[in-house]
């Protein structure tokens, strides 16, 4: 299929309801769904430069100075090191879930039930690209690969599991069978766990009340520390095992501030001499992406993540160069990622297109993958793409040059 046909494709997918349930289902349903689905948890050992595992967990909506001074997660960063220059990449909730696996927002701006054509991929591809095994675990999720947009609580009825914190699901080509098996609840990771099924890739989602989303940052710090815990001083079950962690916030609180988050790095892999330590370069959501391609040297979205500075824990390792940014991190900032670009996802409808990812950029070596290449490589759309290798990403207010406003 030629290149020019795809977008065509992408731009149907993605207007059209897609044949799945996106509301919760009656509990009756859900029993006899949960009865038949499939769960597979895939193990790999491939050897990394910094880490042999990346584990991350969100919490919601806080400003970095009152996430900061909650007692538990202080607690959880004298542990580790803390990110003091960390970002979301707009607002609201599910924009920025999207962007931490697949190198941009695509102008989101909503928390609707958006779904990316099955031609755009993410970090998932890369990683099975490499053989590296991965799962998600969300906790309250009924049943492996449920697909719908919300599930509460059966017995107090409070919000639960939601589709828009789940940033695989929200991928149409992580959504086959086997990648929606490695959609889990969060009782399977210590089933995995106790197994030593545990991936090497992991992004664990707390549930409506536990990542401070219905509750505060109290109750998710103490959720955050309570499950952690265990975890960090925990021997025999192998969860350390060169395991580095990143415990961030999807977005801020108020929207009129700059969108800096708490960001913290822990586990095994954080040398001893940087315990308790603070690293103040800029990082953003794309830098979960960018710090997993170079520990395992893995090929690109050829978005967002390529530019975007990795973890300097891992830089050290890698030979990358990070980027100071001073217009998103000075006292007086200029960029502030509060708003979205228009695009296909926005929700004033400007733009119809999926922007193509740059099929050229190359950062250290690093490529983008093929199967993006021979998808997006065509020169008419190469013409069309506007992402480069830069630490300098658009927002609502600096949009794309050349992209709409």
């Amino acid at each position: 299929m030629h290149s020019s046909t795809l977008v065509l494709s992408a731009l149907a997918l993605s207007s059209q309801a897609v044949a799945v349930n996106l509301t919760a289902t009656a509990a009756a349903d859900v029993a006899a769904a949960r009865a038949s689905a499939l769960t597979l948890s895939p193990t790999s050992n491939v050897k990394g430069k910094a880490f042999d595992r990346f584990v991350v967990i969100w919490l919601e909506n806080t400003d970095y100075d009152k996430a900061a001074s909650d007692p538990n997660l202080v607690w959880l960063a004298k542990k580790g090191i803390t990110l003091s220059n960390y970002f979301g990449v707009t607002h609201p909730s599910e924009p920025n879930y999207v962007a931490a696996i697949g190198g941009d927002n695509f102008g989101m701006d909503n928390d609707n039930v958006n779904n990316l054509p099955g031609n755009v991929s993410s970090i998932i591809d890369l990683l099975e690209d490499k053989g590296i095994s991965w799962s998600q675990y969300q906790e309250d999720m009924p049943y492996s690969g449920f697909e719908g947009k919300a599930w509460i609580n059966q017995q107090t009825k409070a919000n639960d599991y939601v589709r828009k914190h789940n940033p695989a699901i929200i991928y149409d080509a992580n959504t086959s069978q086997e990648r929606l098996a490695k959609n889990k609840n969060l009782t399977q990771f210590y089933s995995d766990l106790e197994a030593k099924k545990l991936p090497q890739w992991m992004f664990i989602t707390p549930s409506m009340q536990n990542d401070g989303h219905d509750t505060s940052v109290t109750f998710a710090g103490n959720w955050t520390r309570s499950f952690l815990e265990p975890l960090l001083d925990e021997k025999h079950h192998h969860f350390m095992a060169n395991t580095l962690i990143l415990v961030t916030f999807d977005e801020n609180h108020t929207y009129t501030s700059s969108n800096r988050v708490l960001g913290m790095l822990l586990g095994d892999a954080v040398p001893k001499k940087l315990i308790g330590t603070t690293d103040p370069q800029y990082y953003n959501h794309y830098s979960e992406i960018s710090t997993v391609e170079a520990n395992w040297n893995l090929h690109t979205l050829g978005r967002w993540d390529v530019g975007a500075n990795i973890f300097s824990v891992v830089a050290d390792q890698t030979g990358d160069t990070n980027t100071a940014w001073d217009a998103a991190t000075s006292a007086n900032p200029t960029h502030f990622f509060n708003t979205s670009f228009a695009g296909l996802f926005n929700s004033d409808r400007q733009v119809v297109t999926l922007p193509p990812p740059n099929t050229k950029l190359v950062r250290n070596g690093r490529k983008v993958l093929g199967r993006i290449v021979r998808t997006w490589g065509d020169e008419s759309l190469q013409n069309q793409t506007y992402y480069q290798n830069t630490v300098q990403i658009p927002d609502g207010m600096y949009p794309p040059q050349g992209w709409a406003n």
